[in-house]
């Protein structure tokens, strides 16, 4: 059975993914570190903290530390959210279909905790999460299990009793180390990507959540 449904965001509620590469790009390029969006891929679902102390392992930079890089990529990502920000498809519809179900939502991301609250404040979403989980808050971000068991140990359910929603190719593995049963919208780029058919199911969007992927969910072990 499925007790609780556990929600990623980025990629999920909304597409911030490109919010995240324009500011690592210009952000990074403040300590001369010069990157692309193929660059920024590499590391999608992956925490901004990890991803400014790998760079700075590969290139140590001056004038400012690691925590100041993260902070402008934070405050880059939220301006560019409240300016240009919407919902993806699919997500107040999937919302109100757990809801139908009597099933605990709860949100786990690698995304700083300013952030998060950022995206459900503008959106209308505060009350809607019974638990909201950042992998800021652990010792390891995705694809490491970490933000996905403590979310579940929040909600008193357990992990294989948990289904997640995600995007992103470490997020999926994280949820499956959980093992916690997934489905995954792979970004339309990455559609083919064989290493996504390990989700319990793929959709192109959340408007394709029905009585049918449901029930196929619950059904399969």
């Amino acid at each position: 059975m499925i007790e609780a449904v556990i929600y990623d965001i980025d990629g999920v509620i909304l597409d911030s993914e490109p919010y995240w590469h324009e500011a690592q790009i210009e952000v990074f390029a403040t300590v001369g570190i010069q990157l692309t969006v193929e660059d920024c891929l590499k590391t999608t679902g992956t925490a901004i903290n990890e991803v400014v102390a790998m760079y700075y392992r590969r290139a140590p930079w001056q004038g400012k530390t690691q925590e100041d890089v993260m902070y402008e990529i934070i405050e880059s990502v939220e301006r560019r959210i409240l300016e240009r920000a919407t919902l993806l498809p699919g997500v107040q519809q999937s919302i109100g279909f757990f809801k139908s179900k009597n099933v605990p939502l709860a949100l786990a991301s690698s995304s700083h905790v300013r952030l998060i609250y950022t995206v459900l404040k503008k959106f209308g979403l505060d009350h809607t999460f019974r638990i909201v989980h950042s992998a800021e808050h652990e010792e390891y971000g995705k694809p490491h299990p970490a933000v996905f068991l403590s979310t579940a140990r929040h909600l008193s359910v357990e992990p294989q009793h948990c289904l997640v929603i995600e995007d992103s190719l470490n997020g999926l593995i994280a949820a499956k180390a959980a093992k916690m049963k997934v489905v995954v919208l792979p970004p339309h780029t990455q559609w083919n990507d064989p290493r996504f058919n390990l989700a319990d199911y793929k959709l192109k969007s959340l408007t394709e959540l029905n009585e049918q992927v449901w029930s196929k969910l619950i059904l399969e072990n």
